[in-house]
């Protein structure tokens, strides 16, 4: 059995999920000489064997769901990613396909795995302003989703699951729904995710050692090295680097399925959570000052910043609530680089309470940096607005039912891949539907 991954102090969900590890809550399985952890909750791999029996027999579909975090569709095209290329120019496409509001990480790995929009699931963006609490948080926790999601579908016909997710977040917010999940090891610090080689590894490893029907995958570098990339918003050589190398790993995984003859029986989805957008140090938005500065909403409207937007929270009185939600977007409109504001409750968004009262995006080549414009947000590289919502989305795989050479129109997103993993293996959908669309 390998080693512990460590982590750093602090009562964050990675560092509870390794505590929990150690007082046996969590039972960490043994994988040969692999170098890899995979961890389950206790008792979960006998209740997956009992419901097994009535799974059905001798079934041989597998489903891979490769997340490119990060990733823009233009890309693809590149030159710099020939596998992931031909994975898509073998299968089936969607050069339509977006991501969904608020165009970031946990929320859209979210809806990747419940097939609901923010307003049911309780995860709109990677960081909120908790009113419970009194201060902005990030959405770590496993009880943030407040549905099932696909992978709790399979595991309840007897279908075997596991994650292998490169970011410490999103190994707290999926929490120990998989039957079997990676411990994310080493994790870079700042970055707070695990590089790609070592998430292909584990995810090679997974395959191999414990074939879980279901495997959900984030390759994290993409996403990392396009945020801190201070080669200019053209150049981005370490980006490109990135790039290369997250395809690389791709092609390593698709040879796998292939020599192991998985890959007939498989489906691969591919996309990206978002894409990226770049902006120049003079083109930052910070809106808390702004707000603090007007007498009338001075000292009570807090700010969640998520890159590309901001989130805004009226803390006074309800009664005065409208009032401030005009004032605040009156403010924020009149602000430089603001794209739009529009109330949270605006049907089209679809983020929930989670999301409080205003949203305000910005335009391309701009960033928000909230409070402080300088110190809180100096990275270069964002999303969370419009211009990153094109994604790259598609299906490859040897399984008859992936068309062979084919383009769809159709507007794919995020929200779309629980319900296609759902009818891939015939579990059904939750009783009040998807707002996704099965794409098979």
């Amino acid at each position: 059995m390998c080693e512990l991954p460590s982590c750093s102090s602090g009562d964050t969900p990675f560092a509870a999920g390794l505590a929990e590890v150690r007082a046996g809550r969590r039972t960490l399985l043994k994988v040969g000489g692999a170098g890899v952890a995979f961890s389950t909750a206790a008792g979960a791999l006998g209740a997956a064997a009992a419901a097994a029996a009535a799974a059905p027999p001798g079934n041989r579909k597998r489903a891979y769901v490769l997340v490119v975090d990060g990733c823009r569709p233009e890309e693809i095209d590149s030159g710099l990613t020939p596998n992931l290329a031909a994975l898509r120019n073998g299968g089936l496409r969607f050069p339509r396909a977006s991501s969904m509001p608020v165009m970031e990480t946990i929320p859209n790995h979210v809806m990747m795995m419940t097939g609901m929009r923010p307003d049911r699931t309780g995860v709109p963006a990677n960081s909120i302003y908790d009113r419970k609490l009194g201060e902005t948080r990030t959405m770590e926790r496993a009880s943030d989703i407040k549905v099932d999601t696909v992978i709790e579908r399979l595991n309840r016909k007897g279908y075997r699951t596991g994650t292998v997710l490169s970011k410490e977040y999103l190994y707290g917010v999926f929490g120990d729904r998989a039957t079997a999940r990676w411990e994310p090891a080493p994790i870079i610090p700042i970055s707070g995710h695990a590089p790609d080689h070592f998430t292909m590894n584990a995810a090679l490893t997974m395959v191999e050692e414990l074939d879980p029907h279901l495997m959900f995958v984030n390759l994290g570098d993409i996403d990392r090295f396009g945020h801190s990339d201070f080669t200019g918003t053209t150049v981005r050589v370490a980006r490109k680097l990135a790039l290369v190398d997250t395809d690389l790993l791709v092609g390593r995984f698709v040879d796998m399925l292939k020599s192991t003859g998985r890959w007939e029986h498989s489906i691969v989805v591919v996309l990206a959570d978002h894409s990226m957008d770049w902006s120049r140090p003079d083109r930052v938005i910070s809106l808390q000052s702004s707000m603090d500065a007007d007498p009338f909403l001075g000292g009570k409207v807090a700010i969640s910043a998520n890159g590309g937007a901001d989130l805004l929270y009226w803390t006074g009185a309800a009664a005065e609530r409208t009032r401030a939600i005009t004032r605040m977007r009156q403010i924020a409109l009149a602000t430089p680089g603001v794209l739009s504001a529009p109330r949270r409750t605006d049907k089209w968004l679809r983020l929930g309470p989670e999301a409080g009262d205003v949203v305000v995006f910005c335009k391309s080549g701009w960033r928000f940096s909230d409070p402080d414009p300088i110190t809180d947000n100096p990275i270069p590289g964002n999303h969370g607005h419009p211009a990153t919502r094109a994604i790259p989305f598609f299906i490859g795989g040897g399984h008859p039912r992936v068309p062979s050479r084919s383009a769809s129109s159709a507007h794919a997103k995020t929200v779309d891949v629980a319900p296609t993993i759902a009818s891939f293996f015939g579990v059904g959908s939750p009783r009040r539907g998807w707002d996704g669309i099965a794409r098979l």
